[in-house]
């Protein structure tokens, strides 16, 4: 049962920071590991915070979850640091919701 549960799965060294204000924390140094723990905590939390580079590894599989309520799987920065995967993944989602880019559309 969902109930609102809320995870944060990334490397060790973020994921700490989240342990600390009492998070549901999942450490994933690999690609494997990665998959293994989403698709466990898919069938139970409602919203799952994992790392841009973690994200993007799982790309396909995160894929499959973008159709569905729940979970709402949402990519953070690791260390700090954006690759740009997150705001890749808004941007296409406002596309497809409205039809254009409102967000970044710059004129050259």
């Amino acid at each position: 049962m969902r109930e609102g549960k809320i995870a944060v799965v990334g490397d060790k060294d973020l994921i700490l920071a989240f342990k600390a204000i009492s998070m549901e924390t999942f450490c994933a140094d690999t690609k494997e590991d990665g998959e293994k723990i989403v698709k466990k905590l898919a069938k139970t939390h409602s919203v799952i915070f994992i790392t841009e580079n973690l994200a993007e590894q799982l790309d396909g599989l995160l894929a499959k979850y973008k159709t569905k309520a729940y979970p709402a799987i949402i990519p953070i920065p690791s260390g700090g640091k954006s690759n740009g995967y997150g705001m890749k993944g808004i941007k296409a989602d406002v596309e497809r919701a409205i039809g254009t880019d409102i967000l970044f559309n710059k004129e050259d």
